[in-house]
């Protein structure tokens, strides 16, 4: 063992053995039971951040954990590799993503792999492979026959210069994101999954998954959104019918959780796309114009309930399905065709977005629910109105509650046939269309014959061609003949290939299912995925809560209905990791726009609690001003390269840093002393071995004679071998399991251990340390045992059992107190009853110095911490 610790070279040599053995491969049909443990895996942006780094040590401690006790495990790692950051930075760098793609997997592989991550490479994926996206082209087939994907129009966010659909997060006050072009909402044909028909599945199979964070349920519950409410049909006014077919001539229909309040409703919306507002179009330019501009901008939820209310009368009107009375029908900006029936009955008494659209356009206002404002409607709005309370001005229904309310309306709605009670969910039938060329190909072929033809399961998969170049001028698949010219797989006829590609979530979504195959060539998956399945501990960010998750969750469904998988649910455990966050520095342009500086190239000034309160620019000794704690990221400049981190301080140094500053559910506030003291940790404990090891080997501690505090410290080593497992095991609290080894350690310093029993003991202490400690930093434990034990493994350990003869105290440390205060502390018995600890507290002279020869006039004893003498 040298006396110094080389990260560096013990690092390169745990990795070169553990490459060569092939350590971490998992194999099926042992008799150890199995555990599987996965990370959700990365985008190969070109590198490693240190967000990466602390989930995928999270995983990582957790995998190595188990494998010590005595399971075997699976912790594979691949790729999401298809999407739209490669084709922009594609687009930017004039290159194939796909040659960049592979360049920054390489790359990153070779990050990861620095890191000593128990992965098994053998399962690799990567999801923009044909031998990967051919499978689910392949279901994709089998759900569309079935009915559970269809082709229909949808609305989306429209960029008339790129040509493409754009995201919700990529319009950016109403423009798009690239090009700057006003976004127009246009109707084109889209793919859907029809996830609405797993969305009771979806919502109840969460009762299953006590092993999720309560916030991720709520989360997905609430996207789910499942709603109790009532169809409402307003018959149309005769002459309100011109233009209109079928039953968009006869009624409106709408859905709304309030039908207490429909007495109250005093006009009705209806979206620019919806029937009634395109046949008031056809004769009256005005209504056409402002159609047209309601189909600018955003779609996204978020930006209807910002935006300006806007809207215009349609001069067509309905009735009350109860009272007759004529409601006038109005275009609103706010009313989306894509959600429910594309129209709402308004009550502006009882909603605030009604309210305000009504103020501004001066229509009625009419209460029906009594608050505790009173029966009138005061002004400015008052947000008691949306609660539930008794009906007012409600003829029959007057003096109901909601329930009572909700009855006697379904009785006369449905007996009128004017609709009745119905269940409604928030959630949306997923489309997966994207108009972009870096994707997984939609197998489907148009035929003006056949209409849409799947791909015949022999013709999988339809490969995407590698060595396109895209400009960002709309989808270049749909400029190439070679690949959407094609015959009908049914009448041979000439067709055209769809040019879409699929959202990347699709990937995503079943991924951890094809690692328990990953080399399958006749399915999806094979047997292997019913000894895997589920993963047993799914590690992630908060931020995929609920789209990846729900939808990998639907896809698990989908997998298992088709005998492809068993169980409801593919996660059966969920760790959600906090951000890693650092300081930021930034001087405001002449423009007003902020230059970022790195924190590196910043000298700070922090005051006695550690926070910044001055800060320089290092190269020209000038202030910059201290922008606080944010998410480490390119657009901050405040990132942390791992790599440069690595080769200073070495990988352990790095994952003990990154487990022991914070709870893994927090954010980790990075800072440099931080990486200081885990660096100075380990080297102390090197040389603290280094040192036992140089006076000779020992075996470890069996039995025999200990002095008092040698019993001591073989106590607080057994507390601790229970106390990490159960931070490891149960709790996940890496911090915790860390303070315990240091704080045991901090002892062992102050023990004398020069005996030869004592020098046993130390052999014992330090080998179960390099154990404890191996999850996470386990090529600086692996060389510690190497020393420890030469010629054995400590891959072929397993975690220690605590040994209940040493955890039994004879005697124990009770704290005293005078009145509440602090003064002193007795040893007892462990069996002493209370009258021998009162007498013991009573006979400390420091505490008789207190009670000044005062008899307490109460004496409280908490077992196993105190004793408190009130006088």
């Amino acid at each position: 063992m040298q006396e110094h610790y080389r990260p560096a070279e013990v690092e390169a040599a745990a990795q070169a053995r553990w490459e060569t053995e092939q350590t971490f491969a998992a194999r099926e049909g042992g008799h150890k039971p199995k555990y599987y443990c996965l990370a959700m895996f990365p985008y190969p942006s070109g590198k490693l951040h240190m967000g990466h780094v602390r989930n995928y040590t999270i995983g990582d401690v957790l995998a190595r954990y188990h494998r010590l006790r005595g399971f075997e495990v699976l912790q594979p790692m691949g790729w999401d590799a298809f999407g739209l950051p490669a084709e922009n930075a594609a687009i930017d760098k004039g290159v194939a993503p796909a040659a960049w793609t592979y360049a920054n997997i390489e790359y990153m592989k070779k990050q990861l792999k620095s890191l000593g991550l128990a992965y098994d490479w053998r399962r690799e994926v990567t999801t923009c492979k044909p031998d990967y996206y051919r499978w689910e082209q392949w279901l994709f087939v089998r759900l569309f026959k079935k009915g559970l994907i269809y082709r229909k129009n949808g609305v989306v966010n429209w960029d008339p210069i790129d040509q493409t659909v754009l995201a919700n997060e990529q319009v950016v006050d109403g423009k798009g994101w690239r090009s700057g072009a006003t976004v127009e909402k246009r109707e084109i044909p889209m793919y859907y999954f029809k996830i609405t028909a797993y969305a009771e599945q979806l919502l109840q199979d969460l009762d299953q998954l006590d092993g999720w964070p309560e916030q991720v349920r709520t989360m997905q519950r609430n996207w789910i959104g499942k709603s109790r409410g009532m169809e409402v049909h307003f018959p149309l006014d005769a002459d309100s019918r011109t233009g209109l077919e079928g039953d968009w001539a006869e009624r409106l229909k709408v859905f709304t959780t309030r039908p207490d309040t429909l007495m109250g409703a005093t006009y009705v919306a209806v979206a620019a796309e919806h029937p009634l507002a395109i046949a008031a179009s056809a004769d009256n330019a005005e209504i056409a114009a402002f159609c047209a501009e309601c189909k600018t901008g955003g779609v996204a939820e978020a930006d209807l309930a910002t935006m300006e209310k806007k809207g215009m009368p349609l001069g067509r009107y309905v009735r009350h399905p109860f009272t007759g009375e004529k409601l006038p029908v109005w275009v609103a900006n706010y009313v989306l065709w894509g959600y429910g029936e594309g129209a709402v009955m308004a009550v502006p008494a009882h909603d605030e977005r009604d309210f305000a659209f009504a103020e501004k356009y001066d229509l009625p206002i009419k209460p029906v629910i009594r608050t505790s404002a009173g029966d009138t409607t005061p002004s400015p709005w008052q947000a008691a109105y949306a609660e539930h309370g008794t009906l007012i001005n409600s003829g029959e229904f007057d003096g109901l509650d909601y329930d009572g309310a909700f009855e006697r309306m379904s009785v006369r709605l449905a007996g009128d046939s004017h609709g009745g009670p119905k269940v409604q969910y928030r959630l949306r039938d997923w489309g997966v269309s994207r108009q972009r060329y870096w994707g997984c190909p939609i197998p489907i072929i148009h035929c003006e014959c056949c209409g849409d033809v799947p791909v015949p399961e022999e013709q999988l998969p339809v490969v995407l061609p590698e060595d396109v170049v895209p400009t960002g001028a709309g989808n270049p698949l749909a400029k190439m003949p070679s690949f959407y010219e094609v015959s009908c797989p049914q009448c041979q006829k000439p067709a055209r290939r769809e040019t879409d590609t699929m959202d990347t979530f699709v990937e995503s979504s079943w991924y951890y299912a094809r690692y328990a195959s990953p080399d399958s060539n006749t399915g999806m998956v094979d047997e292997r995925a019913d000894h895997w399945l589920p993963v047993d501990q799914y590690v992630g960010g908060i931020e995929h809560a609920v789209m990846h998750l729900l939808y990998a969750r639907f896809f698990h469904k989908l997998m298992r209905d088709e005998g492809l998988v068993k169980g409801d649910e593919p996660f059966k455990n969920l760790l959600t990791q906090g951000m890693v966050v650092a300081e930021t520095y930034f001087r405001e342009r002449a423009s007003g726009k902020p230059e970022w500086f790195n924190p590196a190239d910043v000298e700070v000034e922090r005051d006695g609690k550690g926070r910044v309160i001055k800060a320089t620019l290092k190269s020209d000794g000038q202030p910059v001003v201290i922008g606080g704690m944010e998410k480490m990221s390119k657009s901050k400049n405040n990132g942390v390269d791992p790599q440069e981190l690595i080769e200073s301080h070495g990988a352990d140094t790095a994952r003990l840093f990154s487990m022991e500053t914070s709870p893994p559910e927090l954010s980790l506030e990075w800072n440099d002393a931080g990486i200081e003291g885990a660096s100075r940790f380990l080297r102390r404990l090197w040389k603290t071995v280094y040192d036992h090891v140089g006076a000779g080997l020992v075996p470890a501690y069996q039995s025999g004679e200990l002095n008092a505090d040698q019993q001591a410290l073989r106590r607080q080593l057994h507390q601790a071998i229970n106390k990490v497992a159960d931070d490891y095991g149960r709790r996940k609290q890496f911090n915790t399991a860390v303070a315990a080894i240091r704080e045991l350690l901090n002892n062992y310093a102050k023990t004398d251990l020069s005996s030869a029993k004592g020098r046993e003991l130390a052999q014992e202490v330090l080998e179960t340390v390099a154990i404890m400690l191996s999850p996470i930093v386990p090529h600086f434990s692996e060389a510690l045992w190497e020393a420890l034990r030469p010629g054995s493994r400590l891959l072929d350990q397993s975690w220690p059992v605590a040994d209940e003869a040493a955890l039994r105290q004879d005697e124990i440390e009770l704290m005293v107190q005078v009145n509440g205060k602090l003064r002193g502390s007795i040893q007892v018995p462990t069996a002493a009853d209370r009258a021998a600890i009162e007498a013991l507290a009573l006979a400390n002279p420091n505490v008789q110095k207190f009670l000044d020869g005062q008899t307490p006039k109460k004496v409280v004893v908490v077992p196993g911490r105190l004793v408190n003498l009130v006088v």
